[in-house]
């Protein structure tokens, strides 16, 4: 099986759920026998240095990388509200890319193309104009969602209006294109369901993230430094649904749990930390900023929470923090896409009150945090193995390639 997966940023290291959820299914389809080609933007917000690559990412047979500057100008914003474009997408449309994407498609034959996330799907027409291969697109969120629920959680009006207006393109966009794709893979159920209600009518599974479950051990506490509870945040804190889910947890959450309880100790970590969270100076609570290891980091603590408001897809850092055997506490919306249940494998807080709780529930019993975290373990192991979603993927690309429905 050959296939050429398009990124729209380099997906290593592996610090965010998009760069783990595309190389731990790459490398699983390539154990598997599939010959795997990289052609990915490498940008100025993620810019990866291919020199620092380690030995051991060695699945794909050939990388390509296009050097891509998505930064957000003042100007091209301005110039953008003039125009039917989306402002997100447009920012990954690259005449370089462009260029090396119809090399590929001349010189080399493939059987799948495999687009990772909406922001792909300007090169569709490129492709059908050079490839006659199938063309899947792995949507891991539904991405105007996402943005539909910012605005919904901003409160500042000048700043909420322009989001609106802003994700009423990108809905526009992702409704316009959406059976542009042969195949559709959604992350999620919930997903795949949401596509179908808003027109999808070609072939679809939905596929969920998988983690190489090997690689994260529970490891106890690693650095047990002082006795009491130790709670965790870790997530990107440029990306919007991280910052504030955070900042709700430190206002709402932090400080009535800092009131009553003396040895309850908070971690923060996070890519792009910005200073406002860096000069924090609240009591028990340590910023560490980007963390060389996020496994090391949440094994070090009894408690992972993840309180999200907005966002789309699934949250692989949950995933993460349950193959570690740490008990996890979430939100309602955290839980999309993910089939656990409240109190066996995790727990389930939408409110500062709620949050309270959950947090004294484990204080109470330490036994709380054992039995949740090895039931969490377990669950990912059966659901959530990166090998048995590549070997359904690849079983499925078999059929695709030899049916007559997708003959071009």
């Amino acid at each position: 099986m050959r296939i050429l997966q398009l990124c729209k940023k380099f997906p290593y290291p592996l610090k965010d759920g998009e760069a783990i959820a595309v190389t731990y299914l790459s490398k699983a389809l390539a154990d598997l026998g599939c010959e795997i080609t990289l052609l990915s933007m490498n940008t100025t917000k993620h810019f990866s240095d291919l020199s620092q690559l380690p030995p051991e990412y060695n699945h794909y047979k050939e990388i390509h990388d296009i050097n891509l500057d998505n930064s957000i100008k003042v100007v091209d914003a301005i110039k953008n509200l003039f125009s039917k474009e989306s402002y997100h997408v447009s920012r990954y449309v690259d005449t370089a890319y462009k260029q090396k994407l119809i090399e590929l498609l001349t010189t080399e034959e493939y059987d799948i193309i495999q687009l990772e996330t909406l922001y792909l799907a300007p090169y569709v027409p490129i492709i059908k104009k050079f490839s006659k291969s199938l063309v899947t697109m792995r949507a891991h969120n539904v991405e105007f969602e996402i943005w539909e629920r910012i605005t919904k959680n901003t409160e500042f009006l000048p700043k909420k209006l322009y989001l609106n207006y802003l994700t009423g393109k990108l809905k526009n966009f992702e409704l316009e294109h959406l059976n542009t794709y042969d195949y559709l893979l959604p992350v999620t159920e919930r997903d795949l369901k949401t596509f179908k209600s808003l027109g999808y009518k070609n072939g679809a599974l939905a596929l969920p993230i998988g983690l190489e479950t090997n690689n994260y051990v529970n490891q106890g506490v690693t650095i047990k430094k002082r006795e009491g509870l130790n709670i965790c945040f870790i997530g990107a804190l440029d990306w919007m649904p991280n910052y504030e889910g955070f900042d709700w947890f430190l206002k709402n959450v932090w400080n009535r749990i800092n009131e009553n309880h003396d040895d309850i100790y908070f971690s923060v970590a996070g890519r792009n930390t910005p200073d406002s969270i860096k000069s924090i100076k609240e009591k028990n609570v340590v910023v560490h900023g980007e963390v060389a290891d996020a496994v090391t980091f949440i094994n070090d603590a009894d408690i992972m929470v993840v309180p999200l408001f907005s966002g789309s897809g699934m949250r692989v850092k949950i995933l993460e923090g349950m193959a570690l055997g740490k008990t996890v506490i979430t939100t309602s919306l955290g839980l999309e896409g993910i089939s656990a249940t409240h109190k066996k494998e995790l727990l389930i807080a939408d409110t500062p009150d709620q949050f309270v709780e959950m947090i004294n529930y484990c204080k109470e019993d330490r036994s709380v945090i054992k039995n949740i975290g090895d039931n969490a373990r377990d669950f990912v192991i059966k659901y959530y193995d990166n090998k048995k979603n590549a070997q359904q993927l690849l079983e499925l690309y078999n059929h695709l390639i030899i049916s007559p429905k997708y003959a071009r």
